[in-house]
């Protein structure tokens, strides 16, 4: 099914065949099936960025959808803690809201800032990127009053201080295929960081091969044009040129200049393969699901990873170095010892 991300990578990149419409692309998945918070949020944020904009009608509905999933979301912390999808999801749909200018309760808002103060998002650089690029937008479009706005900027600064501090040696933020989220953030603060930034977009050139994927591409793709998702709000369609010399086919788009965040499932890239076989186990011993990046591991020897229990299948090579792909790339060496450990997220 078509996916909003791809159609968002696209319009965030350079060149532009303004004559493709983005309605199939945004809106035609979302017949298939309804989807969860931060589907329904890269819906939001692919129709806001449609080049000419839809009727407003069907974004009225659509926002007031993403408002009553992001309190029925919620509700799980009453029981877990945290929200029933991901602080990831809910981040995404605070984002798509503001990219719409929509206000967002208070209490809303709040939620997440209590989540980054007591350092809830986990050792994830992307759910902290997307709750930051939130705050940002919340605070640059003026949606909040001073005094909240003040403890939003606080919050977006002490998440790029900690991915700066924690960047590698090898220039990645934490892995390669959360650097590109890290990257939207940064790259709001370019004129101080600039030397991390620049680490972070050598690492990325040199590794490209490594993003094969509409999916992948589609991750990677804005901050190669040095642009994040708040550039949305600010887009002008009218100011833009036509300049693919070579506009793709309407049918049938290239898979190759494709694009998602995988809002859906929980971000443990080293689950994720890019091609329906894996060279790891059997095929009688594991089951996967189809993701836009390719199958997910979900089960090994009839034991499942849910995702309302927040758990996956972690890959490592013993004794406890995380696969830094997916279970369709990695090529075991001989001798080599790996293992799957059913994990917590």
């Amino acid at each position: 099914d078509p996916d909003p991300s791809v159609y968002l990578a696209l319009r965030l990149g350079t060149d532009h065949d303004l004559g493709v419409g983005a309605d199939a692309v945004v809106c035609r998945s979302a017949e298939v099936e309804w989807p969860e918070t931060g589907r329904l949020a890269l819906y939001l944020l692919g129709l806001r960025a449609t080049c000419p904009p839809p009727e407003p009608g069907p974004q009225r509905s659509l926002v007031t959808w993403l408002k009553y999933y992001l309190e029925e979301d919620w509700a799980g912390s009453r029981r877990h803690g945290h929200p029933l999808t991901s602080y990831y999801q809910y981040s995404l749909g605070v984002l798509a809201l503001c990219v719409h200018r929509k206000r967002v309760r208070e209490e809303v808002i709040r939620r997440l800032l209590v989540a980054e103060h007591h350092g809830r998002f986990g050792h994830t650089s992307d759910t902290e990127a997307v709750a930051a690029l939130a705050f940002a937008c919340l605070q640059r479009e003026r949606l909040v009053g001073a005094r909240l706005s003040a403890e939003l900027g606080a919050a977006t600064r002490a998440v790029r201080r900690r991915m700066v501090e924690a960047q590698g040696q090898d220039g990645f933020f934490g892995n390669i295929y959360s650097t590109p989220w890290a990257m939207q953030v940064v790259v709001m603060c370019r004129g101080g960081l600039g030397w991390a930034y620049s680490r972070a977009m050598a690492a990325l050139l040199g590794h490209l091969d490594a993003f094969s994927t509409a999916a992948t591409m589609a991750q990677v793709l804005p901050v190669l044009h040095g642009r994040s998702y708040l550039d949305i709000a600010s887009m002008r369609c009218q100011e833009e040129v036509a300049t693919c010399p070579a506009p793709m086919p309407r049918a049938h788009p290239s898979p190759q200049h494709l694009a998602p965040l995988a809002a859906d499932l929980p971000h443990c890239w080293q689950c994720w393969g890019r091609t329906r076989s894996s060279p790891l186990l059997p095929p009688t011993r594991f089951d996967t699901q189809d993701t836009p990046q390719g199958p997910f591991l979900s089960s090994v020897l009839g034991l499942e990873a849910r995702q309302q229990k927040r758990n996956y299948w972690q890959l490592l090579t013993a004794p406890s170095t995380s696969l830094q792909m997916g279970i369709a790339d990695y090529r075991p060496r001989d001798g080599e010892t790996l293992i799957l450990r059913l994990s917590e997220w």
